[in-house]
């Protein structure tokens, strides 16, 4: 309880229909000063038309009056002849129903009234709240006094520890009004908390610590600040409970959140348990922090709670512009993806599929990456959940969240890894394909998902993964830049550099049949180069020479192939 005080009489304030004023202002007034919300106002802007008028309250009387004033100051500013007048109320007793609760008492945003008894018995139970405890057992007795421990029942719900700031957002809004809050102190990392460890007692009772926080990045300009673990006591229709919260913490596997409420038992429990967890899986569905950014999965499935769960990447927006693919190619993954995805009401509206895959292919170091960093950057409202070979086995966590956080996009680079051709795969990687297979096409047809992979090696692809339709709806060549994206990848990637575009026509020419990257490592040896004649004053065409020298013939073969030149060697 925030806080308890005796007040006159109640009232409600009635605003009476004058045919005249507008609705919209009625409703503005409605959100404004009596604080509802948008769809309240509407509801109650109906009943006024409906019923000649409608109430509001009841407030203590002092409010009420503060409230008139207001809203009459209101209606006479904006010139209107709304009727509002102020009534006293009768209000029974939310605890024991006496016709007599004149006592308001405020619980966090909730104003209840209580009579005068009822009031005594609750400012005394306040007072005990102020209790001191050392340890967990003694407040679990204090909250349950009169239930005998035999008579008191758990059940528990786990949730994946990736999801810790939306199960961190929900409690925060259910159990935001509990009688006390405690922190636990966990000795032993490597346990698992459990109400029955909190009801040891003698040499092995669990002390209180003060409350723990971890910074969890988000990907917003501050982190969410996450319980390590919680204990709170509540009270809801005269029925006690308590809820804790901590890690679920099993060896090898990622740590989870784990939530488990203790009542007494009895239907009127069972019945509080389970419109706890309904409202705590609902409310935990409605926050969605990660929802629309751009995400992947902490691999380091650490038993000792070390995982961070997720990873936010903070990429900086790719523009059209900056993407090096020839316009056909490029004008072909808009219509595949950007546009695919700007008609999926409408196609949906037509019965056709939603769900899409998209294969990219080409060399490497040819911008495959910097292409999907285009693509998730101008996808609004797509999450995008990055998965690397390696992780392939936790794809089922990845499709969970894409599943909930959707529309999204699921991109897995260097497919052909676990998805080449079964005769030269183990009975591991073969395992990780069926899973991958069995996602795509588990998916709904009406499903806002969008996987796009990526590969070097295309021929390498298995069959049933490149060969079936259904799976890979369009594959799009990457390829090694012609002459004019060599330009822009000259002038992009040496942006700092003295360059003269008789130097950037020279370094694309003879840069034919190389990749991305390797313009990319030309230019800082032509930086390196220039420094070394004139401090970094010009470019001239025998650094061009120098550098070409050093990156595809010097060093051999094995050089060139290492810094994407080989196709480049090859040709001369």
């Amino acid at each position: 309880m925030d806080s308890m005080r005796r007040d006159d009489q109640p009232a409600q304030l009635v605003i009476h229909n004058d045919d005249d004023t507008p609705g919209e202002f009625v409703i503005d007034l409605l959100r404004q000063v009596f604080g509802k919300t948008e769809r309240e106002a509407v509801a109650l802007t109906r009943e006024i038309e409906r019923k000649e008028k409608t109430s509001c309250g009841p407030y203590p009387q002092a409010v009420a009056d503060a409230l008139l004033k207001l809203a009459q100051q209101r209606i006479s500013i904006e010139g209107h002849d709304l009727q509002i007048t102020i009534e006293a109320i009768r209000t029974p007793c939310e605890l024991c129903d006496k016709p007599d609760g004149q006592v308001s008492v405020r619980i966090g945003s909730r104003t209840i009234w209580l009579c005068s008894d009822c009031n005594r018995a609750a400012e005394t139970r306040a007072d005990e709240r102020e209790q001191e405890f050392e340890y967990a057992c003694d407040v679990l007795d204090w909250h349950f006094t009169d239930v005998p421990r035999s008579k008191l029942v758990t059940t528990i719900r786990q949730f994946p520890g990736h999801m810790r700031a939306d199960v961190q957002a929900a409690v925060d809004r259910l159990f935001g009004n509990a009688i006390r809050l405690f922190g636990l102190d966990e000795e032993q990392r490597y346990e698992t908390l459990s109400i029955s460890r909190l009801l040891r007692e003698g040499r092995y009772a669990l002390a209180l610590a003060p409350l723990q926080y971890s910074d969890l990045e988000v990907g917003e300009s501050s982190p969410v600040k996450c319980l390590d673990n919680g204990l709170w006591l509540c009270e809801q229709n005269n029925v006690p409970y308590a809820v804790l919260l901590c890690a679920h913490r099993e060896y090898s596997r990622e740590p989870g959140i784990r939530i488990e409420i203790i009542v007494p038992s009895g239907a009127a429990g069972a019945a509080l348990v389970q419109q706890c967890f309904v409202e705590l899986e609902q409310a935990v569905q409605a926050a969605r922090t990660y929802r629309g950014k751009i995400l992947s999965l902490d691999a380091d499935a650490d038993y000792r709670g070390r995982s961070r769960g997720i990873t936010v990447h903070r990429l900086p927006s790719v523009a059209r512009d900056d993407v090096i693919l020839p316009e056909p190619t490029l004008r072909l993954l808009d219509r595949n993806v950007l546009n695919f995805v700007g008609i999926r009401d409408q196609l949906r509206g037509l019965q056709q599929s939603t769900r899409k895959g998209i294969l990219l292919y080409g060399p490497p170091g040819t911008g495959k990456t910097h292409t999907i960093r285009y693509l998730a950057t101008h996808l609004p409202g797509h999450t995008t959940l990055i998965i690397t070979a390696e992780q392939i086995g936790l794809l089922g966590a990845y499709m969970s969240l894409a599943r909930l956080l959707q529309p999204s996009m699921v991109v897995i680079e260097d497919v052909d890894l676990i998805a080449r051709d079964r005769d030269d795969m183990g009975p591991c990687e073969e395992s990780m394909l069926n899973k991958l297979l069995n996602e795509m096409d588990g998916l709904k047809e009406d499903a806002d998902i969008l996987f796009v992979l990526t590969t070097n090696r295309p021929e390498d692809l298995e069959g049933a993964l490149a060969g079936r339709p259904g799976r890979i709806d369009q594959a799009i060549e990457v390829p090694l830049p012609d002459e004019t994206g060599r330009g822009k990848l000259v002038r992009l990637y040496g942006k700092g550099l003295p360059l003269h575009d008789a130097v950037v026509a020279e370094a694309a020419r003879r840069s034919e049949g190389t990749s991305c990257a390797f313009i990319k490592e030309l230019m800082r040896r032509l930086a390196q180069a220039s420094l070394a004649r004139d401090g970094g004053n010009s470019i001239v065409s025998a650094d061009i020479d120098e550098a070409l020298d050093d990156m595809l013939f010097s060093g051999g073969r094995l050089n060139a192939q290492l810094l994407g030149g080989a196709q480049a060697m090859a040709a001369r």
